[in-house]
């Protein structure tokens, strides 16, 4: 049986001169698959395992079409590829320019974190193939700089990504902008139903290319697990890195500050080593990237952002120094190496606290890691398991036992969580309403109270204060006695409520008032001028004509509708004209 090559899939021969250059002979499975359905001009969903070729399944069949008539309008591109993360972007890019160097076609790559001035620059010239992230592809739309009413071809590579981070609206809207007759092709690397139900609405009776079971790891990778303390993972990873003459490894943590701290300790330890995250500028991200590929930057450590389109040739090892709470990003994570053929090597640092992490990714990919242990870094049987802190203050709970939650923190979005805390709230769990008594008994209604013997009636309190009468200045009317509710024959008569005598409080000016009496005359401006704060006598009265209304009535009254305290009384402060007799 002869091997099929790139020749029997009907590429042109430009496209074939290019593959030729790159050094590769035979399509890979997913490959052989997709780019003969591509060329029919059907919708696709495709799903194979990461490094098999899935970004030249569906380059090489878009380059063909769209040769025979290169664009001709500005800022209109032909073909569209949404990716999740910059560097997938910038990596697909890459792979159109090289594999359509012998074609008159113009490709652009467009992501945030740079500038938007040279982008709208390049966007004044005829553009053939675009590749964008969704943020910033929209940024652009709101601007008027680019205008997709000419796309022919729209490409979701990596879709189960773009759906994990939340691109999901970004995802819409972009629809809107785009044509309705056109053709769709859908890649990921697995399958879960937000992938099925994006394909439902999306794909129009698509073809279904899957070469291998969803989930399913390369079997071009070994797969390791060391079980370690906490506290030790750190030397436990110089150890094997200097004892292993590693000389390019890529490592992975669950959080961006757990990528600093570890970057810092690796180069105390004399190990060349940087760090890419979200929180990095796309210079330092860039020069971090082109560092490890070729070959100067031993160590990369990395978030999951670099668990999707990196592709590095040959590289031998990566080391997840924290399992993902998301098994699905553990096999992405292990997929940078083994690609294209090559062997890799993918060692999991375990504590105690990853061990629920552990026993999904096993589930999840249907098979059990190899444990293997270094000499003089053996786990802690009886360590304790504690809750793994994912930012924010917010923790999740990975062990297999039940683990406690630090004071102050929240529980977070742990895809487990079960009976726990809110979901995308913190503070302590929802409290369950009791609904049985001791015994098992269903709580029974109260009796209804029978009316009291009039002689045990209580006191009405006086209009104004505390009790059933209505209060001043409100509407309603008073509690009648036929609205009473009824008293059980053994009750106890009710009790006035006895009001307990309140502190004085202290006011800005340094008087005193009770809540119960009347206020103290307050500072006037007189004796503001005069400095007579302390010791200081009433205001004295003037036998004028004028004479003061009480407070709380008038103008000297409190606000209508307002807080704060009364207005003064202007004869305190000035004394009244005398009249002409």
């Amino acid at each position: 049986m002869s091997e099929l090559t790139f020749a029997a899939l009907g590429l042109a021969e430009p496209l074939l001169r290019a593959v030729a250059d790159t050094g590769y002979t035979t399509p890979t499975p997913i490959q052989a698959q997709a780019i003969p359905q591509v060329l029919l001009g059907g919708d696709l969903l495709a799903a194979a395992q990461t490094g098999t070729g899935k970004t030249a399944g569906f380059t090489l069949p878009l380059l063909h079409r769209l040769m025979d008539a290169p664009a001709k309008q500005k800022g209109r591109p032909r073909a569209l590829v949404l990716t999740p993360t910059r560097e997938l972007a910038a990596q697909v890019e890459e792979s159109v320019r090289e594999y359509g160097k012998y074609l008159p076609l113009k490709s652009m790559v467009m992501f945030g974190g740079v500038g938007i001035n040279p982008q709208i620059a390049a966007l004044r010239k005829p553009v053939d193939i675009l590749v964008a992230t969704p943020g910033r592809l929209l940024d652009h739309a709101g601007q008027k700089t680019v205008d997709l009413s000419g796309v022919e071809i729209l490409v979701l590579d990596e879709a189960d990504r773009m759906l994990d981070m939340g691109f999901i609206h970004d995802i819409k809207k972009v629809l809107a902008l785009l044509p309705q007759q056109r053709q769709n092709l859908l890649f990921s690397a697995t399958f879960s139903n937000e992938i099925k139900t994006l394909a439902d609405k999306l794909l129009n009776q698509p073809k279904l290319v899957e070469v291998a079971r969803p989930n399913q790891t390369n079997a071009q990778i070994t797969q390791k697990v060391h079980l370690v303390d906490r506290d030790r993972k750190t030397e436990l990873l110089i150890s094997m890195i200097k004892g292993g003459d590693w000389h390019q490894v890529l490592v992975f943590t669950r959080t961006k500050h757990g990528a600093n701290r570890l970057a810092e300790k690796l180069e105390k330890a004399g190990i060349a080593s940087m760090a890419i995250h979200g929180n990095k500028s796309q210079g330092a991200r860039t020069k971090a990237l082109a560092g490890f590929k070729d070959g100067s930057l031993p160590v990369l450590v990395a978030t999951d952002i670099a668990a999707r389109g990196l592709d590095i040739e040959e590289l031998p090892h990566v080391v997840n120094y924290e399992l993902p709470n998301v098994p699905e990003d553990y096999v992405h994570r292990i997929g940078r190496t083994g690609r294209a053929g090559c062997v890799g090597e993918a060692i999991s640092l375990v504590c105690v606290d990853e061990l629920g992490f552990l026993r999904d990714i096993e589930k999840l990919t249907k098979q059990t890691v190899e444990r293997f242990t270094v000499p003089g870094f053996e786990a802690d049987p009886n360590a304790e398991p504690q809750a793994i802190e994912i930012g924010l203050g917010r923790y999740i709970h990975g062990a297999l036992t039940p683990t406690s939650t630090p004071k102050g923190g929240s529980s977070g979005n742990n895809r487990r969580g079960g009976q726990g805390a809110r979901q995308g709230q913190g503070g302590k769990p929802r409290q369950a309403k009791p609904a049985q008594r001791e015994g098992g008994e269903a709580q029974e209604k109260r009796a209804p109270r029978t009316a009291k013997p009039a002689g045990d009636k209580p006191a009405q309190p006086a209009r104004g204060q505390n009790g059933d009468a209505r209060r001043n200045n409100n509407g309603g009317k008073p509690r009648s006695d036929s609205q009473q509710q009824p008293r059980a024959a053994g009750d106890k008569p009710r009790q006035p409520r006895q009001e307990k005598p309140r502190k004085p409080q202290g006011e800005p000016n340094g008087n005193f008032f009770h809540d119960d009496g009347p206020r103290q005359p307050t500072l006037t401006m007189h004796e503001l001028s005069m400095g007579t704060l302390t010791g200081r006598k009433p205001p004295r009265q003037q036998n004028s004509g004028m004479q003061q209304q009480p407070r709380g009535q008038g103008q000297g009254g409190a606000r209508q509708g307002q807080g704060g305290k009364p207005r003064q009384q202007q004869a305190a402060l000035f004394s009244a004209p005398k009249r002409k007799p």
